[in-house]
C-alpha cells in the first residue's frame, strides 16, 4: 500500500464484486450493497454501460473468484454460526458489505484493515447511506508490524470464545512471518473456531497459459505498490496448518471451486487455476 492511501487492490476488489451484481447471472455472490461502497463513478459506468467496464480477457475470471470467495466464506460463516459461534473477524476487510447486511442477531463483527482503507471505507459508507451497525467494531492495524491479537483484544474480541475468521484477498501480499503468525493465534483459541483464506500456488506449478495471466496480475499489483510476496503448495500448506494446531483442513483447487459454485453455467463463467481457498478449524 502507499502511505497515507487506501489500498488500490481492495477497490478493484469492491468493483468487480459490483460489476459482478450486473454483469453475470445466476449471481453466485449476492450482495444488494455492493455497487454503494464502491466509488460512485464507477458505480455509475456500471448502471449505465456495464460491458465497457473491465472488458480485459481476465475480467470475468477475477469477477468470478472474488464473488466465489465471498460466497465460500459466507457460506462457512453461517455453518459456524449453526454452531454457536458468535464473533465474526473479517482480515483485511476492505469494502467488504457483510456487516452492514449481517442477518445474524447475535453475531459480533470486526471488521481488521489498515487505518487508511477503514478511513475511506468509512467515507463511502457515509456517502452511501450504509448504516454501521453496533454489532460492528472497527479494528485498525498494519498486519506487518502489529500482533492480530494485540489489536483483537484491545477492541473488546473475546479469546475465551470461538470465532470464524475470513482472510480474504490478504495472505498473498505478505510475508510468510505474518501469515504464520495470525494462523497460530487464530489456532490457539478455543474449539469450533475456523479460518477460511485464499491463496496463490507457486507460478512455476501453474499451465503456460495460467503462468501468462499470474504475470499480469503480479505485475498490475505490484504497481499499485502491493506486490504478491508469499505462495503456498497445497500440500505442504495443509500440513504447515496441522503443525500450527488446527485439527482439520481443507484445500479446494480451481477445479474444486468451480464444481462446487460454477457448474451447468451457460455463460462459462469460471475461477482460474491459480487461487485455491483453504480452511481449517480448531
Amino acid at each position: 500500500m502507499q502511505e497515507g492511501q487506501a489500498s488500490r487492490t481492495a477497490d478493484r476488489v469492491a468493483e468487480r464484486r459490483a460489476a459482478h451484481q450486473v454483469r453475470d447471472r445466476p449471481l453466485v455472490f449476492e450482495d444488494p450493497l455492493a455497487l454503494r461502497i464502491i466509488r460512485p463513478e464507477v458505480a455509475r459506468e456500471l448502471r449505465e454501460d456495464p460491458p465497457t467496464h473491465d472488458s480485459s480477457p481476465i475480467a470475468p475470471y477475477l469477477r468470478a473468484f472474488f464473488a466465489m470467495r465471498s460466497r465460500f466464506a459466507e457460506d462457512a460463516l453461517r455453518e459456524a454460526v449453526g454452531r454457536g459461534v458468535q464473533q465474526y473477524v473479517v482480515l483485511g476487510a476492505g469494502f467488504d458489505t457483510f456487516a452492514y447486511r449481517n442477518p445474524y442477531p447475535d453475531l459480533r463483527v470486526f471488521e481488521v484493515d489498515h487505518p487508511a482503507t477503514q478511513a475511506t471505507k468509512r467515507e463511502r459508507l457515509a456517502s452511501g447511506e450504509i448504516t454501521i451497525p453496533p454489532s460492528l467494531t472497527f479494528v485498525a492495524i498494519d498486519f506487518a508490524t502489529t500482533a492480530l491479537d494485540d489489536a483483537l483484544r484491545s477492541a473488546g474480541f473475546d479469546a475465551a470464545a470461538p470465532a470464524f475468521f475470513a482472510w480474504l484477498g490478504v495472505v498473498p501480499y505478505l510475508e510468510r512471518p505474518a501469515i504464520d503468525q495470525t494462523l497460530s493465534f487464530i489456532a490457539s483459541l478455543p474449539p469450533d473456531t475456523a479460518v477460511v483464506f485464499d491463496y496463490s500456488v507457486p507460478p512455476e506449478s501453474l499451465s503456460w497459459m495460467s503462468r501468462l495471466v499470474f504475470h499480469k496480475m503480479a505485475k498490475r499489483v505490484a504497481a499499485a505498490g502491493e506486490p504478491w510476496k508469499t505462495f503456498f503448495d497445497p500440500g505442504e500448506l495443509l500440513k504447515d496448518l496441522h503443525d500450527l494446531g488446527f485439527s482439520n483442513a481443507e484445500d479446494f483447487d480451481g477445479d474444486a471451486l468451480n464444481r462446487l459454485f460454477f457448474a451447468g453455467r451457460s455463460d462459462k463463467l469460471k475461477v482460474g487455476g491459480g487461487g485455491h481457498m483453504a480452511m481449517a478449524r480448531v
